[in-house]
Formats: C-alpha cells, sequence, structure tokens
C-alpha cells in the first residue's frame, strides 16, 4: 500500500520529468511567416510610391491593397515568434546567453517596429477615409508618412540584419543549419546593415533567408523525426 508521501513524491517526479515538446508543426512556422510577409511586402510595393514625400495619391486608388497588405502583418508577426521559438528549442542546452540576448532581443524589435509602422499605415487609412481631402494636404500625413518610411526602410531592416548576423553565429558553433546558408545569412546580413537604405528590394531578403532555414528544420524533422513522449 502507497502512503500519501510516496504518492505525493510519484507525482513530483512526474511534475518535474514532464518536458513541454515542440510541435513538429511549428517548423513551418518560419515558411509561413516569410510568404506572409513576402505578399504584405509585394502589395505595398506595387502600391505606395518609394518616396516618401509623394502627395498621397496611391490613397485614392490603391488604399485596399494596403489595407489587405496590413491585415497580414498581425499574423506574419504570430509566425515568426513561433519560429524563434523553434530555433531556441534547437537550440537547447547549447545557446550562447551572449548572443542568445542578442538574437531574441532584434527578433522582438523587428516584430515590435513592423507592427508599429504597419499600426502608422494604418492609422494613415482610416484618416483618409474620415477626411480625404484635408489628409493629403496635412503636416499630420506627411509626418506619419515619414515616421512609416523610415521604421520600415532604416530602423526595422537593421534589426533583420542584426537577427541574421547572430543567427548565423549561433548556428555555426552549434551546427544549427549547414555552414553554408550561415555564410549566406552573414552575406546578406552585411547587405541589409550597410545598403538597405539604397536597395528598395531588401525588404525581401530576411523573408527569404527565413524560409531557407525553414525549410532545412522542416526537411532535418522529417529525415530524423523527435520522439513524442
Amino acid at each position: 500500500m502507497i502512503d500519501a508521501a510516496g504518492l505525493s513524491m510519484s507525482q513530483d517526479r512526474l511534475l518535474t520529468g514532464a518536458k513541454l515538446r515542440t510541435p513538429k508543426a511549428a517548423a513551418v512556422a518560419g515558411m509561413l511567416f516569410s510568404l506572409l510577409v513576402i505578399a504584405a511586402f509585394w502589395l505595398m510595393w506595387i502600391t505606395v510610391p518609394a518616396d516618401p514625400q509623394e502627395p498621397g495619391s496611391w490613397l485614392h486608388r490603391s488604399a485596399n491593397r494596403v489595407a489587405l497588405a496590413l491585415n497580414l502583418l498581425p499574423f506574419s508577426g504570430i509566425a515568426l515568434l513561433w519560429f524563434i521559438a523553434v530555433l531556441r528549442d534547437r537550440l537547447g542546452q547549447r545557446e550562447d546567453r551572449f548572443f542568445a540576448t542578442v538574437f531574441l532581443g532584434s527578433g522582438l524589435l523587428f516584430l515590435g517596429m513592423l507592427f508599429i509602422a504597419g499600426a502608422t499605415a494604418g492609422a494613415i487609412l482610416l484618416a483618409f477615409v474620415a477626411e480625404p481631402a484635408q489628409l493629403v494636404n496635412s503636416a499630420t500625413y506627411h509626418f506619419a508618412r515619414a515616421i512609416t518610411y523610415n521604421l520600415l526602410n532604416v530602423y526595422m531592416i537593421k534589426m533583420a540584419g542584426v537577427f541574421m548576423f547572430t543567427t548565423s553565429t549561433l548556428a555555426i558553433y552549434t551546427d544549427l543549419v549547414p555552414r553554408w546558408l550561415a555564410i549566406l545569412g552573414y552575406v546578406l546580413a552585411l547587405m541589409l546593415l550597410l545598403g538597405s537604405y539604397y536597395l528598395r528590394w531588401s525588404f525581401f531578403i530576411f523573408p527569404l533567408w527565413v524560409f531557407l532555414v525553414s525549410i532545412y528544420i522542416v526537411i532535418g524533422d522529417i529525415r530524423s523525426p523527435r520522439e513524442s513522449c
């Protein structure tokens, strides 16, 4: 007969020994993030002029495209959080505190600025619906447009470069991904850090690299599936 103390100890072992397993579907999160972000950026690419001082003619003809792009951003953010969690799960005890802090911080900063830029662009659309004639000629429109432009083209892209650089560094030391993919991450990260302001298509570099990393993780899961318990 098992006494109360023995039963309590058995329960404690079960609780402390239990470990949450990363769902295999989580490995697809990076691919989902990439597709959603590329779709959102493409819609804005073909709709919103690159010049932040343009008069706002796109609001009259293509506001619905931008609205669709902005509605995709929250879902891409959720997918990126899952992707970051997948990478940290792969690192496990090998995770270096210094690089892991920069890795996680840059990813969260990227998401924060992406959402702020999306919210600012959404505010422009709502203000245009309320006062279409007054908005495009107001200082408020140009101020909001400049904030969105700088967040996306300067700060957010730079954080994406930092994320790629630290992820590639962790990958080389822990064999998280093949060395060639980590070196490619270094090269593309330098492009984002040094030339994103001059390359409008630099928006697509980060999600494409995440897509490649995600494909490698998914293939690795298929070839050597994890234990389910």
